[in-house]
């Protein structure tokens, strides 16, 4: 079991990260809510680690805090949620608030992210449940996600948004919906990072 990975960040193409440790290159699966705060390429960093063992692939998944990854370990468990919707929804929304929609009983929040349908959603609610009352909800500071955020030399803009929609597109969204999302962001407001437009555009996508 690899449960945890420091290393140099190479490559970071949503949701796959690129980790070199000691001249081995591992891949690794990461929801958007841990690409928010990574590093710039180049730089070390450590993230808490599930390693999935399946009949047709071996993944690794990666996570900035150790909340997430236990939350990713308990939605796995919910019959019908692989760790690709799981990721999914680690993606669309903050851990704290994927605790806090299943303690609400909040369906509706839960069926936005692309591929839970209403069965799903329910299932979420019934069986996390339990699983949720000694589960680590303290959200992470504010300032930590603004830090990974911002101050940053803002690449070009046309790269910024492909790479925004591709991530979207990869977490299941549908292109043109992608699009439309990340047009009327811009049309609001200056966004010089992917990180950030990615951000945004799944917060108006999955409601809270």
């Amino acid at each position: 079991m690899i449960g945890r990975l420091s290393g140099v960040l190479l490559e970071k193409q949503p949701p796959l990260l690129l980790i070199d440790v000691q001249g081995v290159g591992y891949e690794v699966q990461a929801p958007m809510t841990t690409f928010y705060r990574l590093p710039e390429l180049g730089a070390e960093v450590s993230l808490h680690t599930h390693f999935a063992v399946s009949e047709t692939a071996q993944q690794l998944f990666g996570f900035a805090e150790p909340r997430d990854r236990q939350l990713f370990r308990a939605l796995i468990k919910v019959n019908g949620v692989g760790p690709k919707m799981a990721l999914g929804i680690l993606s669309g929304m903050e851990a704290i608030d994927v605790a806090r929609c299943v303690m609400d009983n909040n369906v509706a929040a839960l069926v936005k992210v692309p591929g839970v349908g209403k069965k799903t959603a329910e299932r979420l609610v019934v069986e996390m449940r339990d699983r949720l009352k000694d589960w680590d909800s303290q959200a992470a500071p504010a300032g930590d996600l603004e830090a990974a955020v911002g101050a940053v030399s803002p690449p070009h803009h046309n790269a910024v948004v492909e790479e925004a929609e591709s991530a979207l597109i990869a977490l299941g969204y549908k292109p043109t919906e992608a699009a439309k999302v990340i047009a009327g962001i811009l049309r609001e407001q200056p966004v010089t990072r992917s990180e950030e437009l990615i951000r945004l555009a799944l917060r108006s996508m999955v409601p809270v």
